[in-house]
């Protein structure tokens, strides 16, 4: 091997410089493999996770848990879910030095009094076992309910919440209005869209709609001096990753991070919070109104939220069904 190529850093390595990089992932082993600053979970990742057997002992703890803290069978399933939830987090904060996502039922994104309560209740079991709210983003779906829920939690409890489910830019607007921490635009589902949808089958990586949707958000939080912070998430290839480099954050798949972690191709800054300052980006104001109307001229955000609500549902009833059985056994 050439003395160039021992001194040639990874991409990942590069791309650690100028952005934090998350772990989209339920494998502790991915995490440990890959050093992530902070870490996501959803029920899909969970539900997989759940499976493994390396896993059963988190599981086997929370319908342990269930059983010994809820006196009908739904209450132990919800106390169970819960706690299946919680176990992962507490894992995941053993491995990684920064902060996990845990994400409130999908089923209660239209209920914003509901999640408010659902986030305090999980931040309460985390704070039982232990761990401070600090270190803990409570998930919700960027719906106009998700929205106002992290309002709540923000300004009245001190609960920092991660907004998921974001593909159109008005919807990224009315979260950081509300000062949500952290948002996570979904860059790979909006370009499964367009790719559906349209002609175009293939994008250059400062072309795809997905990485073009992210740059816009960015780019306007930094120029009107947002504390919200851009998480880039579900990325179909390296390449929408690295047109994103210089992003607050990404989120990323053990395979991809792997693909990352093997190229010596040299990364280029894309996102600049001094370069988004100069641009020239007329400042706009986002009530119901206004989110509900945009929302329903974008056909991909309002198919692809949709979509995301509905699929994070059915891994969440899976998981309460694997619960459920064991519950009864």
């Amino acid at each position: 091997m050439s003395d160039a190529k021992k001194l040639a850093r990874s991409a990942l390595d590069q791309l650690k410089d100028v952005t934090t990089v998350v772990a989209d992932t339920g494998d502790f082993e991915a995490m440990v493999k890959f050093k992530p600053t902070d870490a996501t979970t959803n029920p899909s990742l969970i539900l997989a996770a759940a499976s493994m057997p390396a896993y059963q002992s988190l599981i086997d703890e929370a319908v342990s848990y269930g059983k010994e803290n809820g006196k009908t069978t739904e209450e132990q399933l919800n106390t169970a879910m819960d706690k299946v939830c919680i176990n992962f987090g507490m894992e995941i904060l053993k491995i990684i030095p920064g902060r996990v996502s845990t994400e409130v039922d999908a089923r209660l994104s239209f209920d914003k009094n509901a999640m408010v309560d659902k986030a305090k209740q999980l931040i309460a079991l985390y704070k039982a076992n232990g761990i401070s709210k600090d270190r803990i983003l409570i998930k919700l779906s960027s719906t106009w309910e998700g929205i106002q829920a992290a309002k709540i939690l923000e300004a009245e409890y001190g609960i920092h919440v991660n907004m998921t489910l974001i593909f159109n830019f008005y919807q990224a607007i009315a979260c950081g209005d509300v000062k949500a921490t952290l948002i996570s635009p979904f860059v790979g589902r909006i370009f499964d869209w367009f790719v559906k949808n349209t002609d175009k089958k293939t994008y250059e990586p400062l072309e795809d709609p997905g990485v073009k949707s992210v740059t816009s958000i960015y780019n306007y939080y930094k120029k009107y001096d947002y504390k919200t912070v851009v998480m880039g998430a579900s990325f179909r290839n390296t390449g929408q990753i690295t047109g994103l480099a210089g992003c607050d954050l990404l989120t990323i798949s053990p395979g991809l991070l792997d693909q990352l972690s093997k190229s010596t191709d040299t990364l280029k800054t894309q996102l600049d919070v001094e370069a988004a300052k100069g641009l020239d980006i007329p400042k706009v104001t986002v009530d119901e109104n206004t989110f509900r109307w945009q929302m329903n001229e974008d056909a991909m955000a309002t198919e692809k939220l949709a979509e995301g609500i509905r699929k994070f549902g059915i891994d969440a009833v899976k998981l309460e069904n694997l619960l459920r059985e064991r519950l009864l056994n």
